[in-house]
């Protein structure tokens, strides 16, 4: 019995150099219809500016190919920059998604950015998908594949021969992502790895960032093979993994915005609303994230 064909979406990666994300625009050719993929609102965290640079490159690049956006989606709520997807659905009227995990991420984060009347229900998008859940982009099926660790909301999504692992996997010579922000776990995000390893090898494995080891220019797409063979955290079985993963989080400084963004993207991408004398505000917890290291 031969191979169902899969088809090949077109995949654009659009790298943002200040938090070293990827962002993605995927393109059905047949159809011109597309989705994009964990879009950044700009923020500048020392002067408290916000901007639309790179959702409006986004948009310029899908004009300019003459797609029309079927989706917004977004892998998780994002520790290091805002989320672009309200922005892009008032731009573009596309439907936002994320896993129904964020309703668990919201829980917490309701709690520890004391919002007792915080709808934590997921209402802020408008799609929650199931693990296994199906959908299209044009012509090109897509799945939806839970993937906690890093966060308890992180989902991939494959989508014809491509899957967007978000910050499961890195470069093969950057390893894994972090599983120590809270509700993450290195053991679960192991079970998470081994099911993205378990598609095709041909699959292409696009991450949500890269921090370039060594300088070397900016890389983002590899394949299940390429991660199986030379990822430089997974020669070794599961204990080895966790072991190694708690250790090397244990030495990493919590990223710059982290309590600046769950505050966006817990709440779909939404600024805060402007207060009686027209200013918006964030409300950042201190002494919260007690116990990283300073950088």
């Amino acid at each position: 019995m031969t191979a169902p064909v899969r088809l090949k979406p077109e995949v654009t990666g659009f790298f943002d150099p200040r938090t070293g994300s990827v962002q993605y625009v995927v393109a059905d050719p047949a159809s011109g219809r597309c989705a994009i993929i964990d879009p950044v609102h700009d923020f500048d965290e020392k002067s408290g500016q916000t901007a639309t640079h790179n959702a409006d490159r986004l948009l310029a690049f899908i004009a300019a190919r003459g797609y029309t956006v079927e989706w917004i989606l977004d892998t998780h709520p994002h520790a290091d920059h805002f989320s672009a997807a309200r922005y892009l659905k008032a731009r573009t009227g596309a439907p936002t998604a994320i896993g129904a995990g964020v309703r668990d991420v919201q829980l917490l984060w309701k709690g520890y950015y004391n919002w007792p009347d915080f709808p934590a229900d997921g209402s802020q998008w408008d799609r929650l998908f199931a693990d296994g859940e199906t959908f299209s982009i044009g012509g090109i099926p897509a799945r939806v594949m839970f993937s906690p660790g890093h966060t308890l909301a992180s989902v991939t999504y494959v989508i014809g021969d491509a899957a967007f692992v978000h910050d499961t996997l890195f470069m093969p010579d950057s390893g894994t992502a972090r599983a120590d922000f809270p509700g993450g776990s290195a053991q679960a995000l192991w079970r998470s790895i081994q099911a993205i390893l378990a598609l095709p090898d041909e699959t292409r494995l696009f991450t949500g960032h890269d921090y370039q080891p060594g300088g070397r220019a900016p890389q983002w797409e590899s394949t299940v093979a390429e991660q199986r063979a030379r990822n430089i955290h997974l020669d070794q079985d599961e204990d080895g993994f966790v072991a190694i993963r708690e250790a090397r989080d244990r030495t990493l400084p919590m990223p710059k915005l982290i309590l600046h963004s769950l505050q966006i993207n817990t709440n779909g991408g939404r600024l805060p609303e402007a207060e009686a004398n027209g200013m918006r505000y964030l409300k950042i917890p201190l002494d919260l994230l007690t116990g990283a290291p300073w950088d």
